[in-house]
């Protein structure tokens, strides 16, 4: 009964067999389908029950406190560069070794009134060498510019100039030249439109802090190898950060 009779070739039939037979396998499959959907509309209003059962309850994390070392220590910048230098190289006992994040600009001291406003000046210092060695002591320039179209006057004493370290982000200051030695005579200069000041300082290699001189035993460590950077700033002047190395 299984062979096909008729007039037809066999594969005839045995095509229209299997047509048939796939056609009743199609119908089966969506009477299933049809059974399963509407079952599952049953359950349908305890799925947001079961989805919010599944949410994470947000979890407050305290963030940790990190101490990083910050500081400054160092000799004034302005007209008796070659005198604060010296007391840099001779003080490195007089600063701490205490560090902080800074990721913002120190608060410069306001400018006094009738003199050249922070608008009419532009600040600029580097690094005299793009490497230094051990044991050497990098040394600072600090030029300031008068790019306003008068001739006006400006205290630039080097208690007002700071020239500043940082880690090669940004993100820890190791020194300032004020830190240590935050007193000087003013230094009253008449700069002509385009007219520059020049001033150099040089860093112990060694870290420092604000609060240098209230340190009982204030303590400055070694700054070790590796890339920096260098900033100036003159009130609320303040240069981009130039680059330089420890070796």
């Amino acid at each position: 009964m299984l062979e096909p009779n008729g007039p037809l070739p066999p594969e005839i039939y045995w095509r229209r067999r299997a047509l048939a037979i796939g056609g009743a396998i199609v119908v089966l499959l969506l009477v299933v389908w049809l059974i399963n959907s509407l079952r599952g509309g049953g359950d349908s209003e305890t799925d947001p029950a079961a989805a919010s059962s599944s949410l994470t309850t947000p979890v407050s994390i305290s963030p940790t406190a990190s101490g990083s070392s910050t500081s400054s220590g160092g000799p004034g910048g302005g007209g008796g560069g070659a005198a604060a230098a010296g007391a840099e190289s001779s003080g490195t006992s007089g600063s701490s070794s205490s560090g902080a994040s800074s990721s913002s600009a120190p608060s410069g001291q306001p400018v006094a009134a009738g003199q050249c406003p922070d608008q009419s000046l532009a600040i600029k210092v580097a690094a005299d060498k793009p490497t230094y060695l051990a044991g050497e002591e990098p040394s600072f320039t600090t030029v300031v510019t008068n790019i306003g179209t008068a001739a006006c006057e400006r205290d630039l004493g080097s208690s007002l100039q700071q020239v500043l370290v940082y880690t090669i982000d940004g993100a820890v200051r190791l020194w300032s030249n004020i830190d240590c030695f935050p007193q000087s005579a003013a230094d009253v200069r008449t700069l002509a439109p385009g007219e520059q000041a020049q001033f150099t300082v040089k860093w112990s290699a060694k870290t420092s802090a604000p609060d240098c001189l209230t340190q009982p035993e204030p303590q400055r460590d070694p700054v070790g190898p590796g890339a920096y950077t260098v900033v100036g700033q003159l009130g609320q002047l303040r240069s981009a950060p130039e680059p330089f190395n420890l070796s």
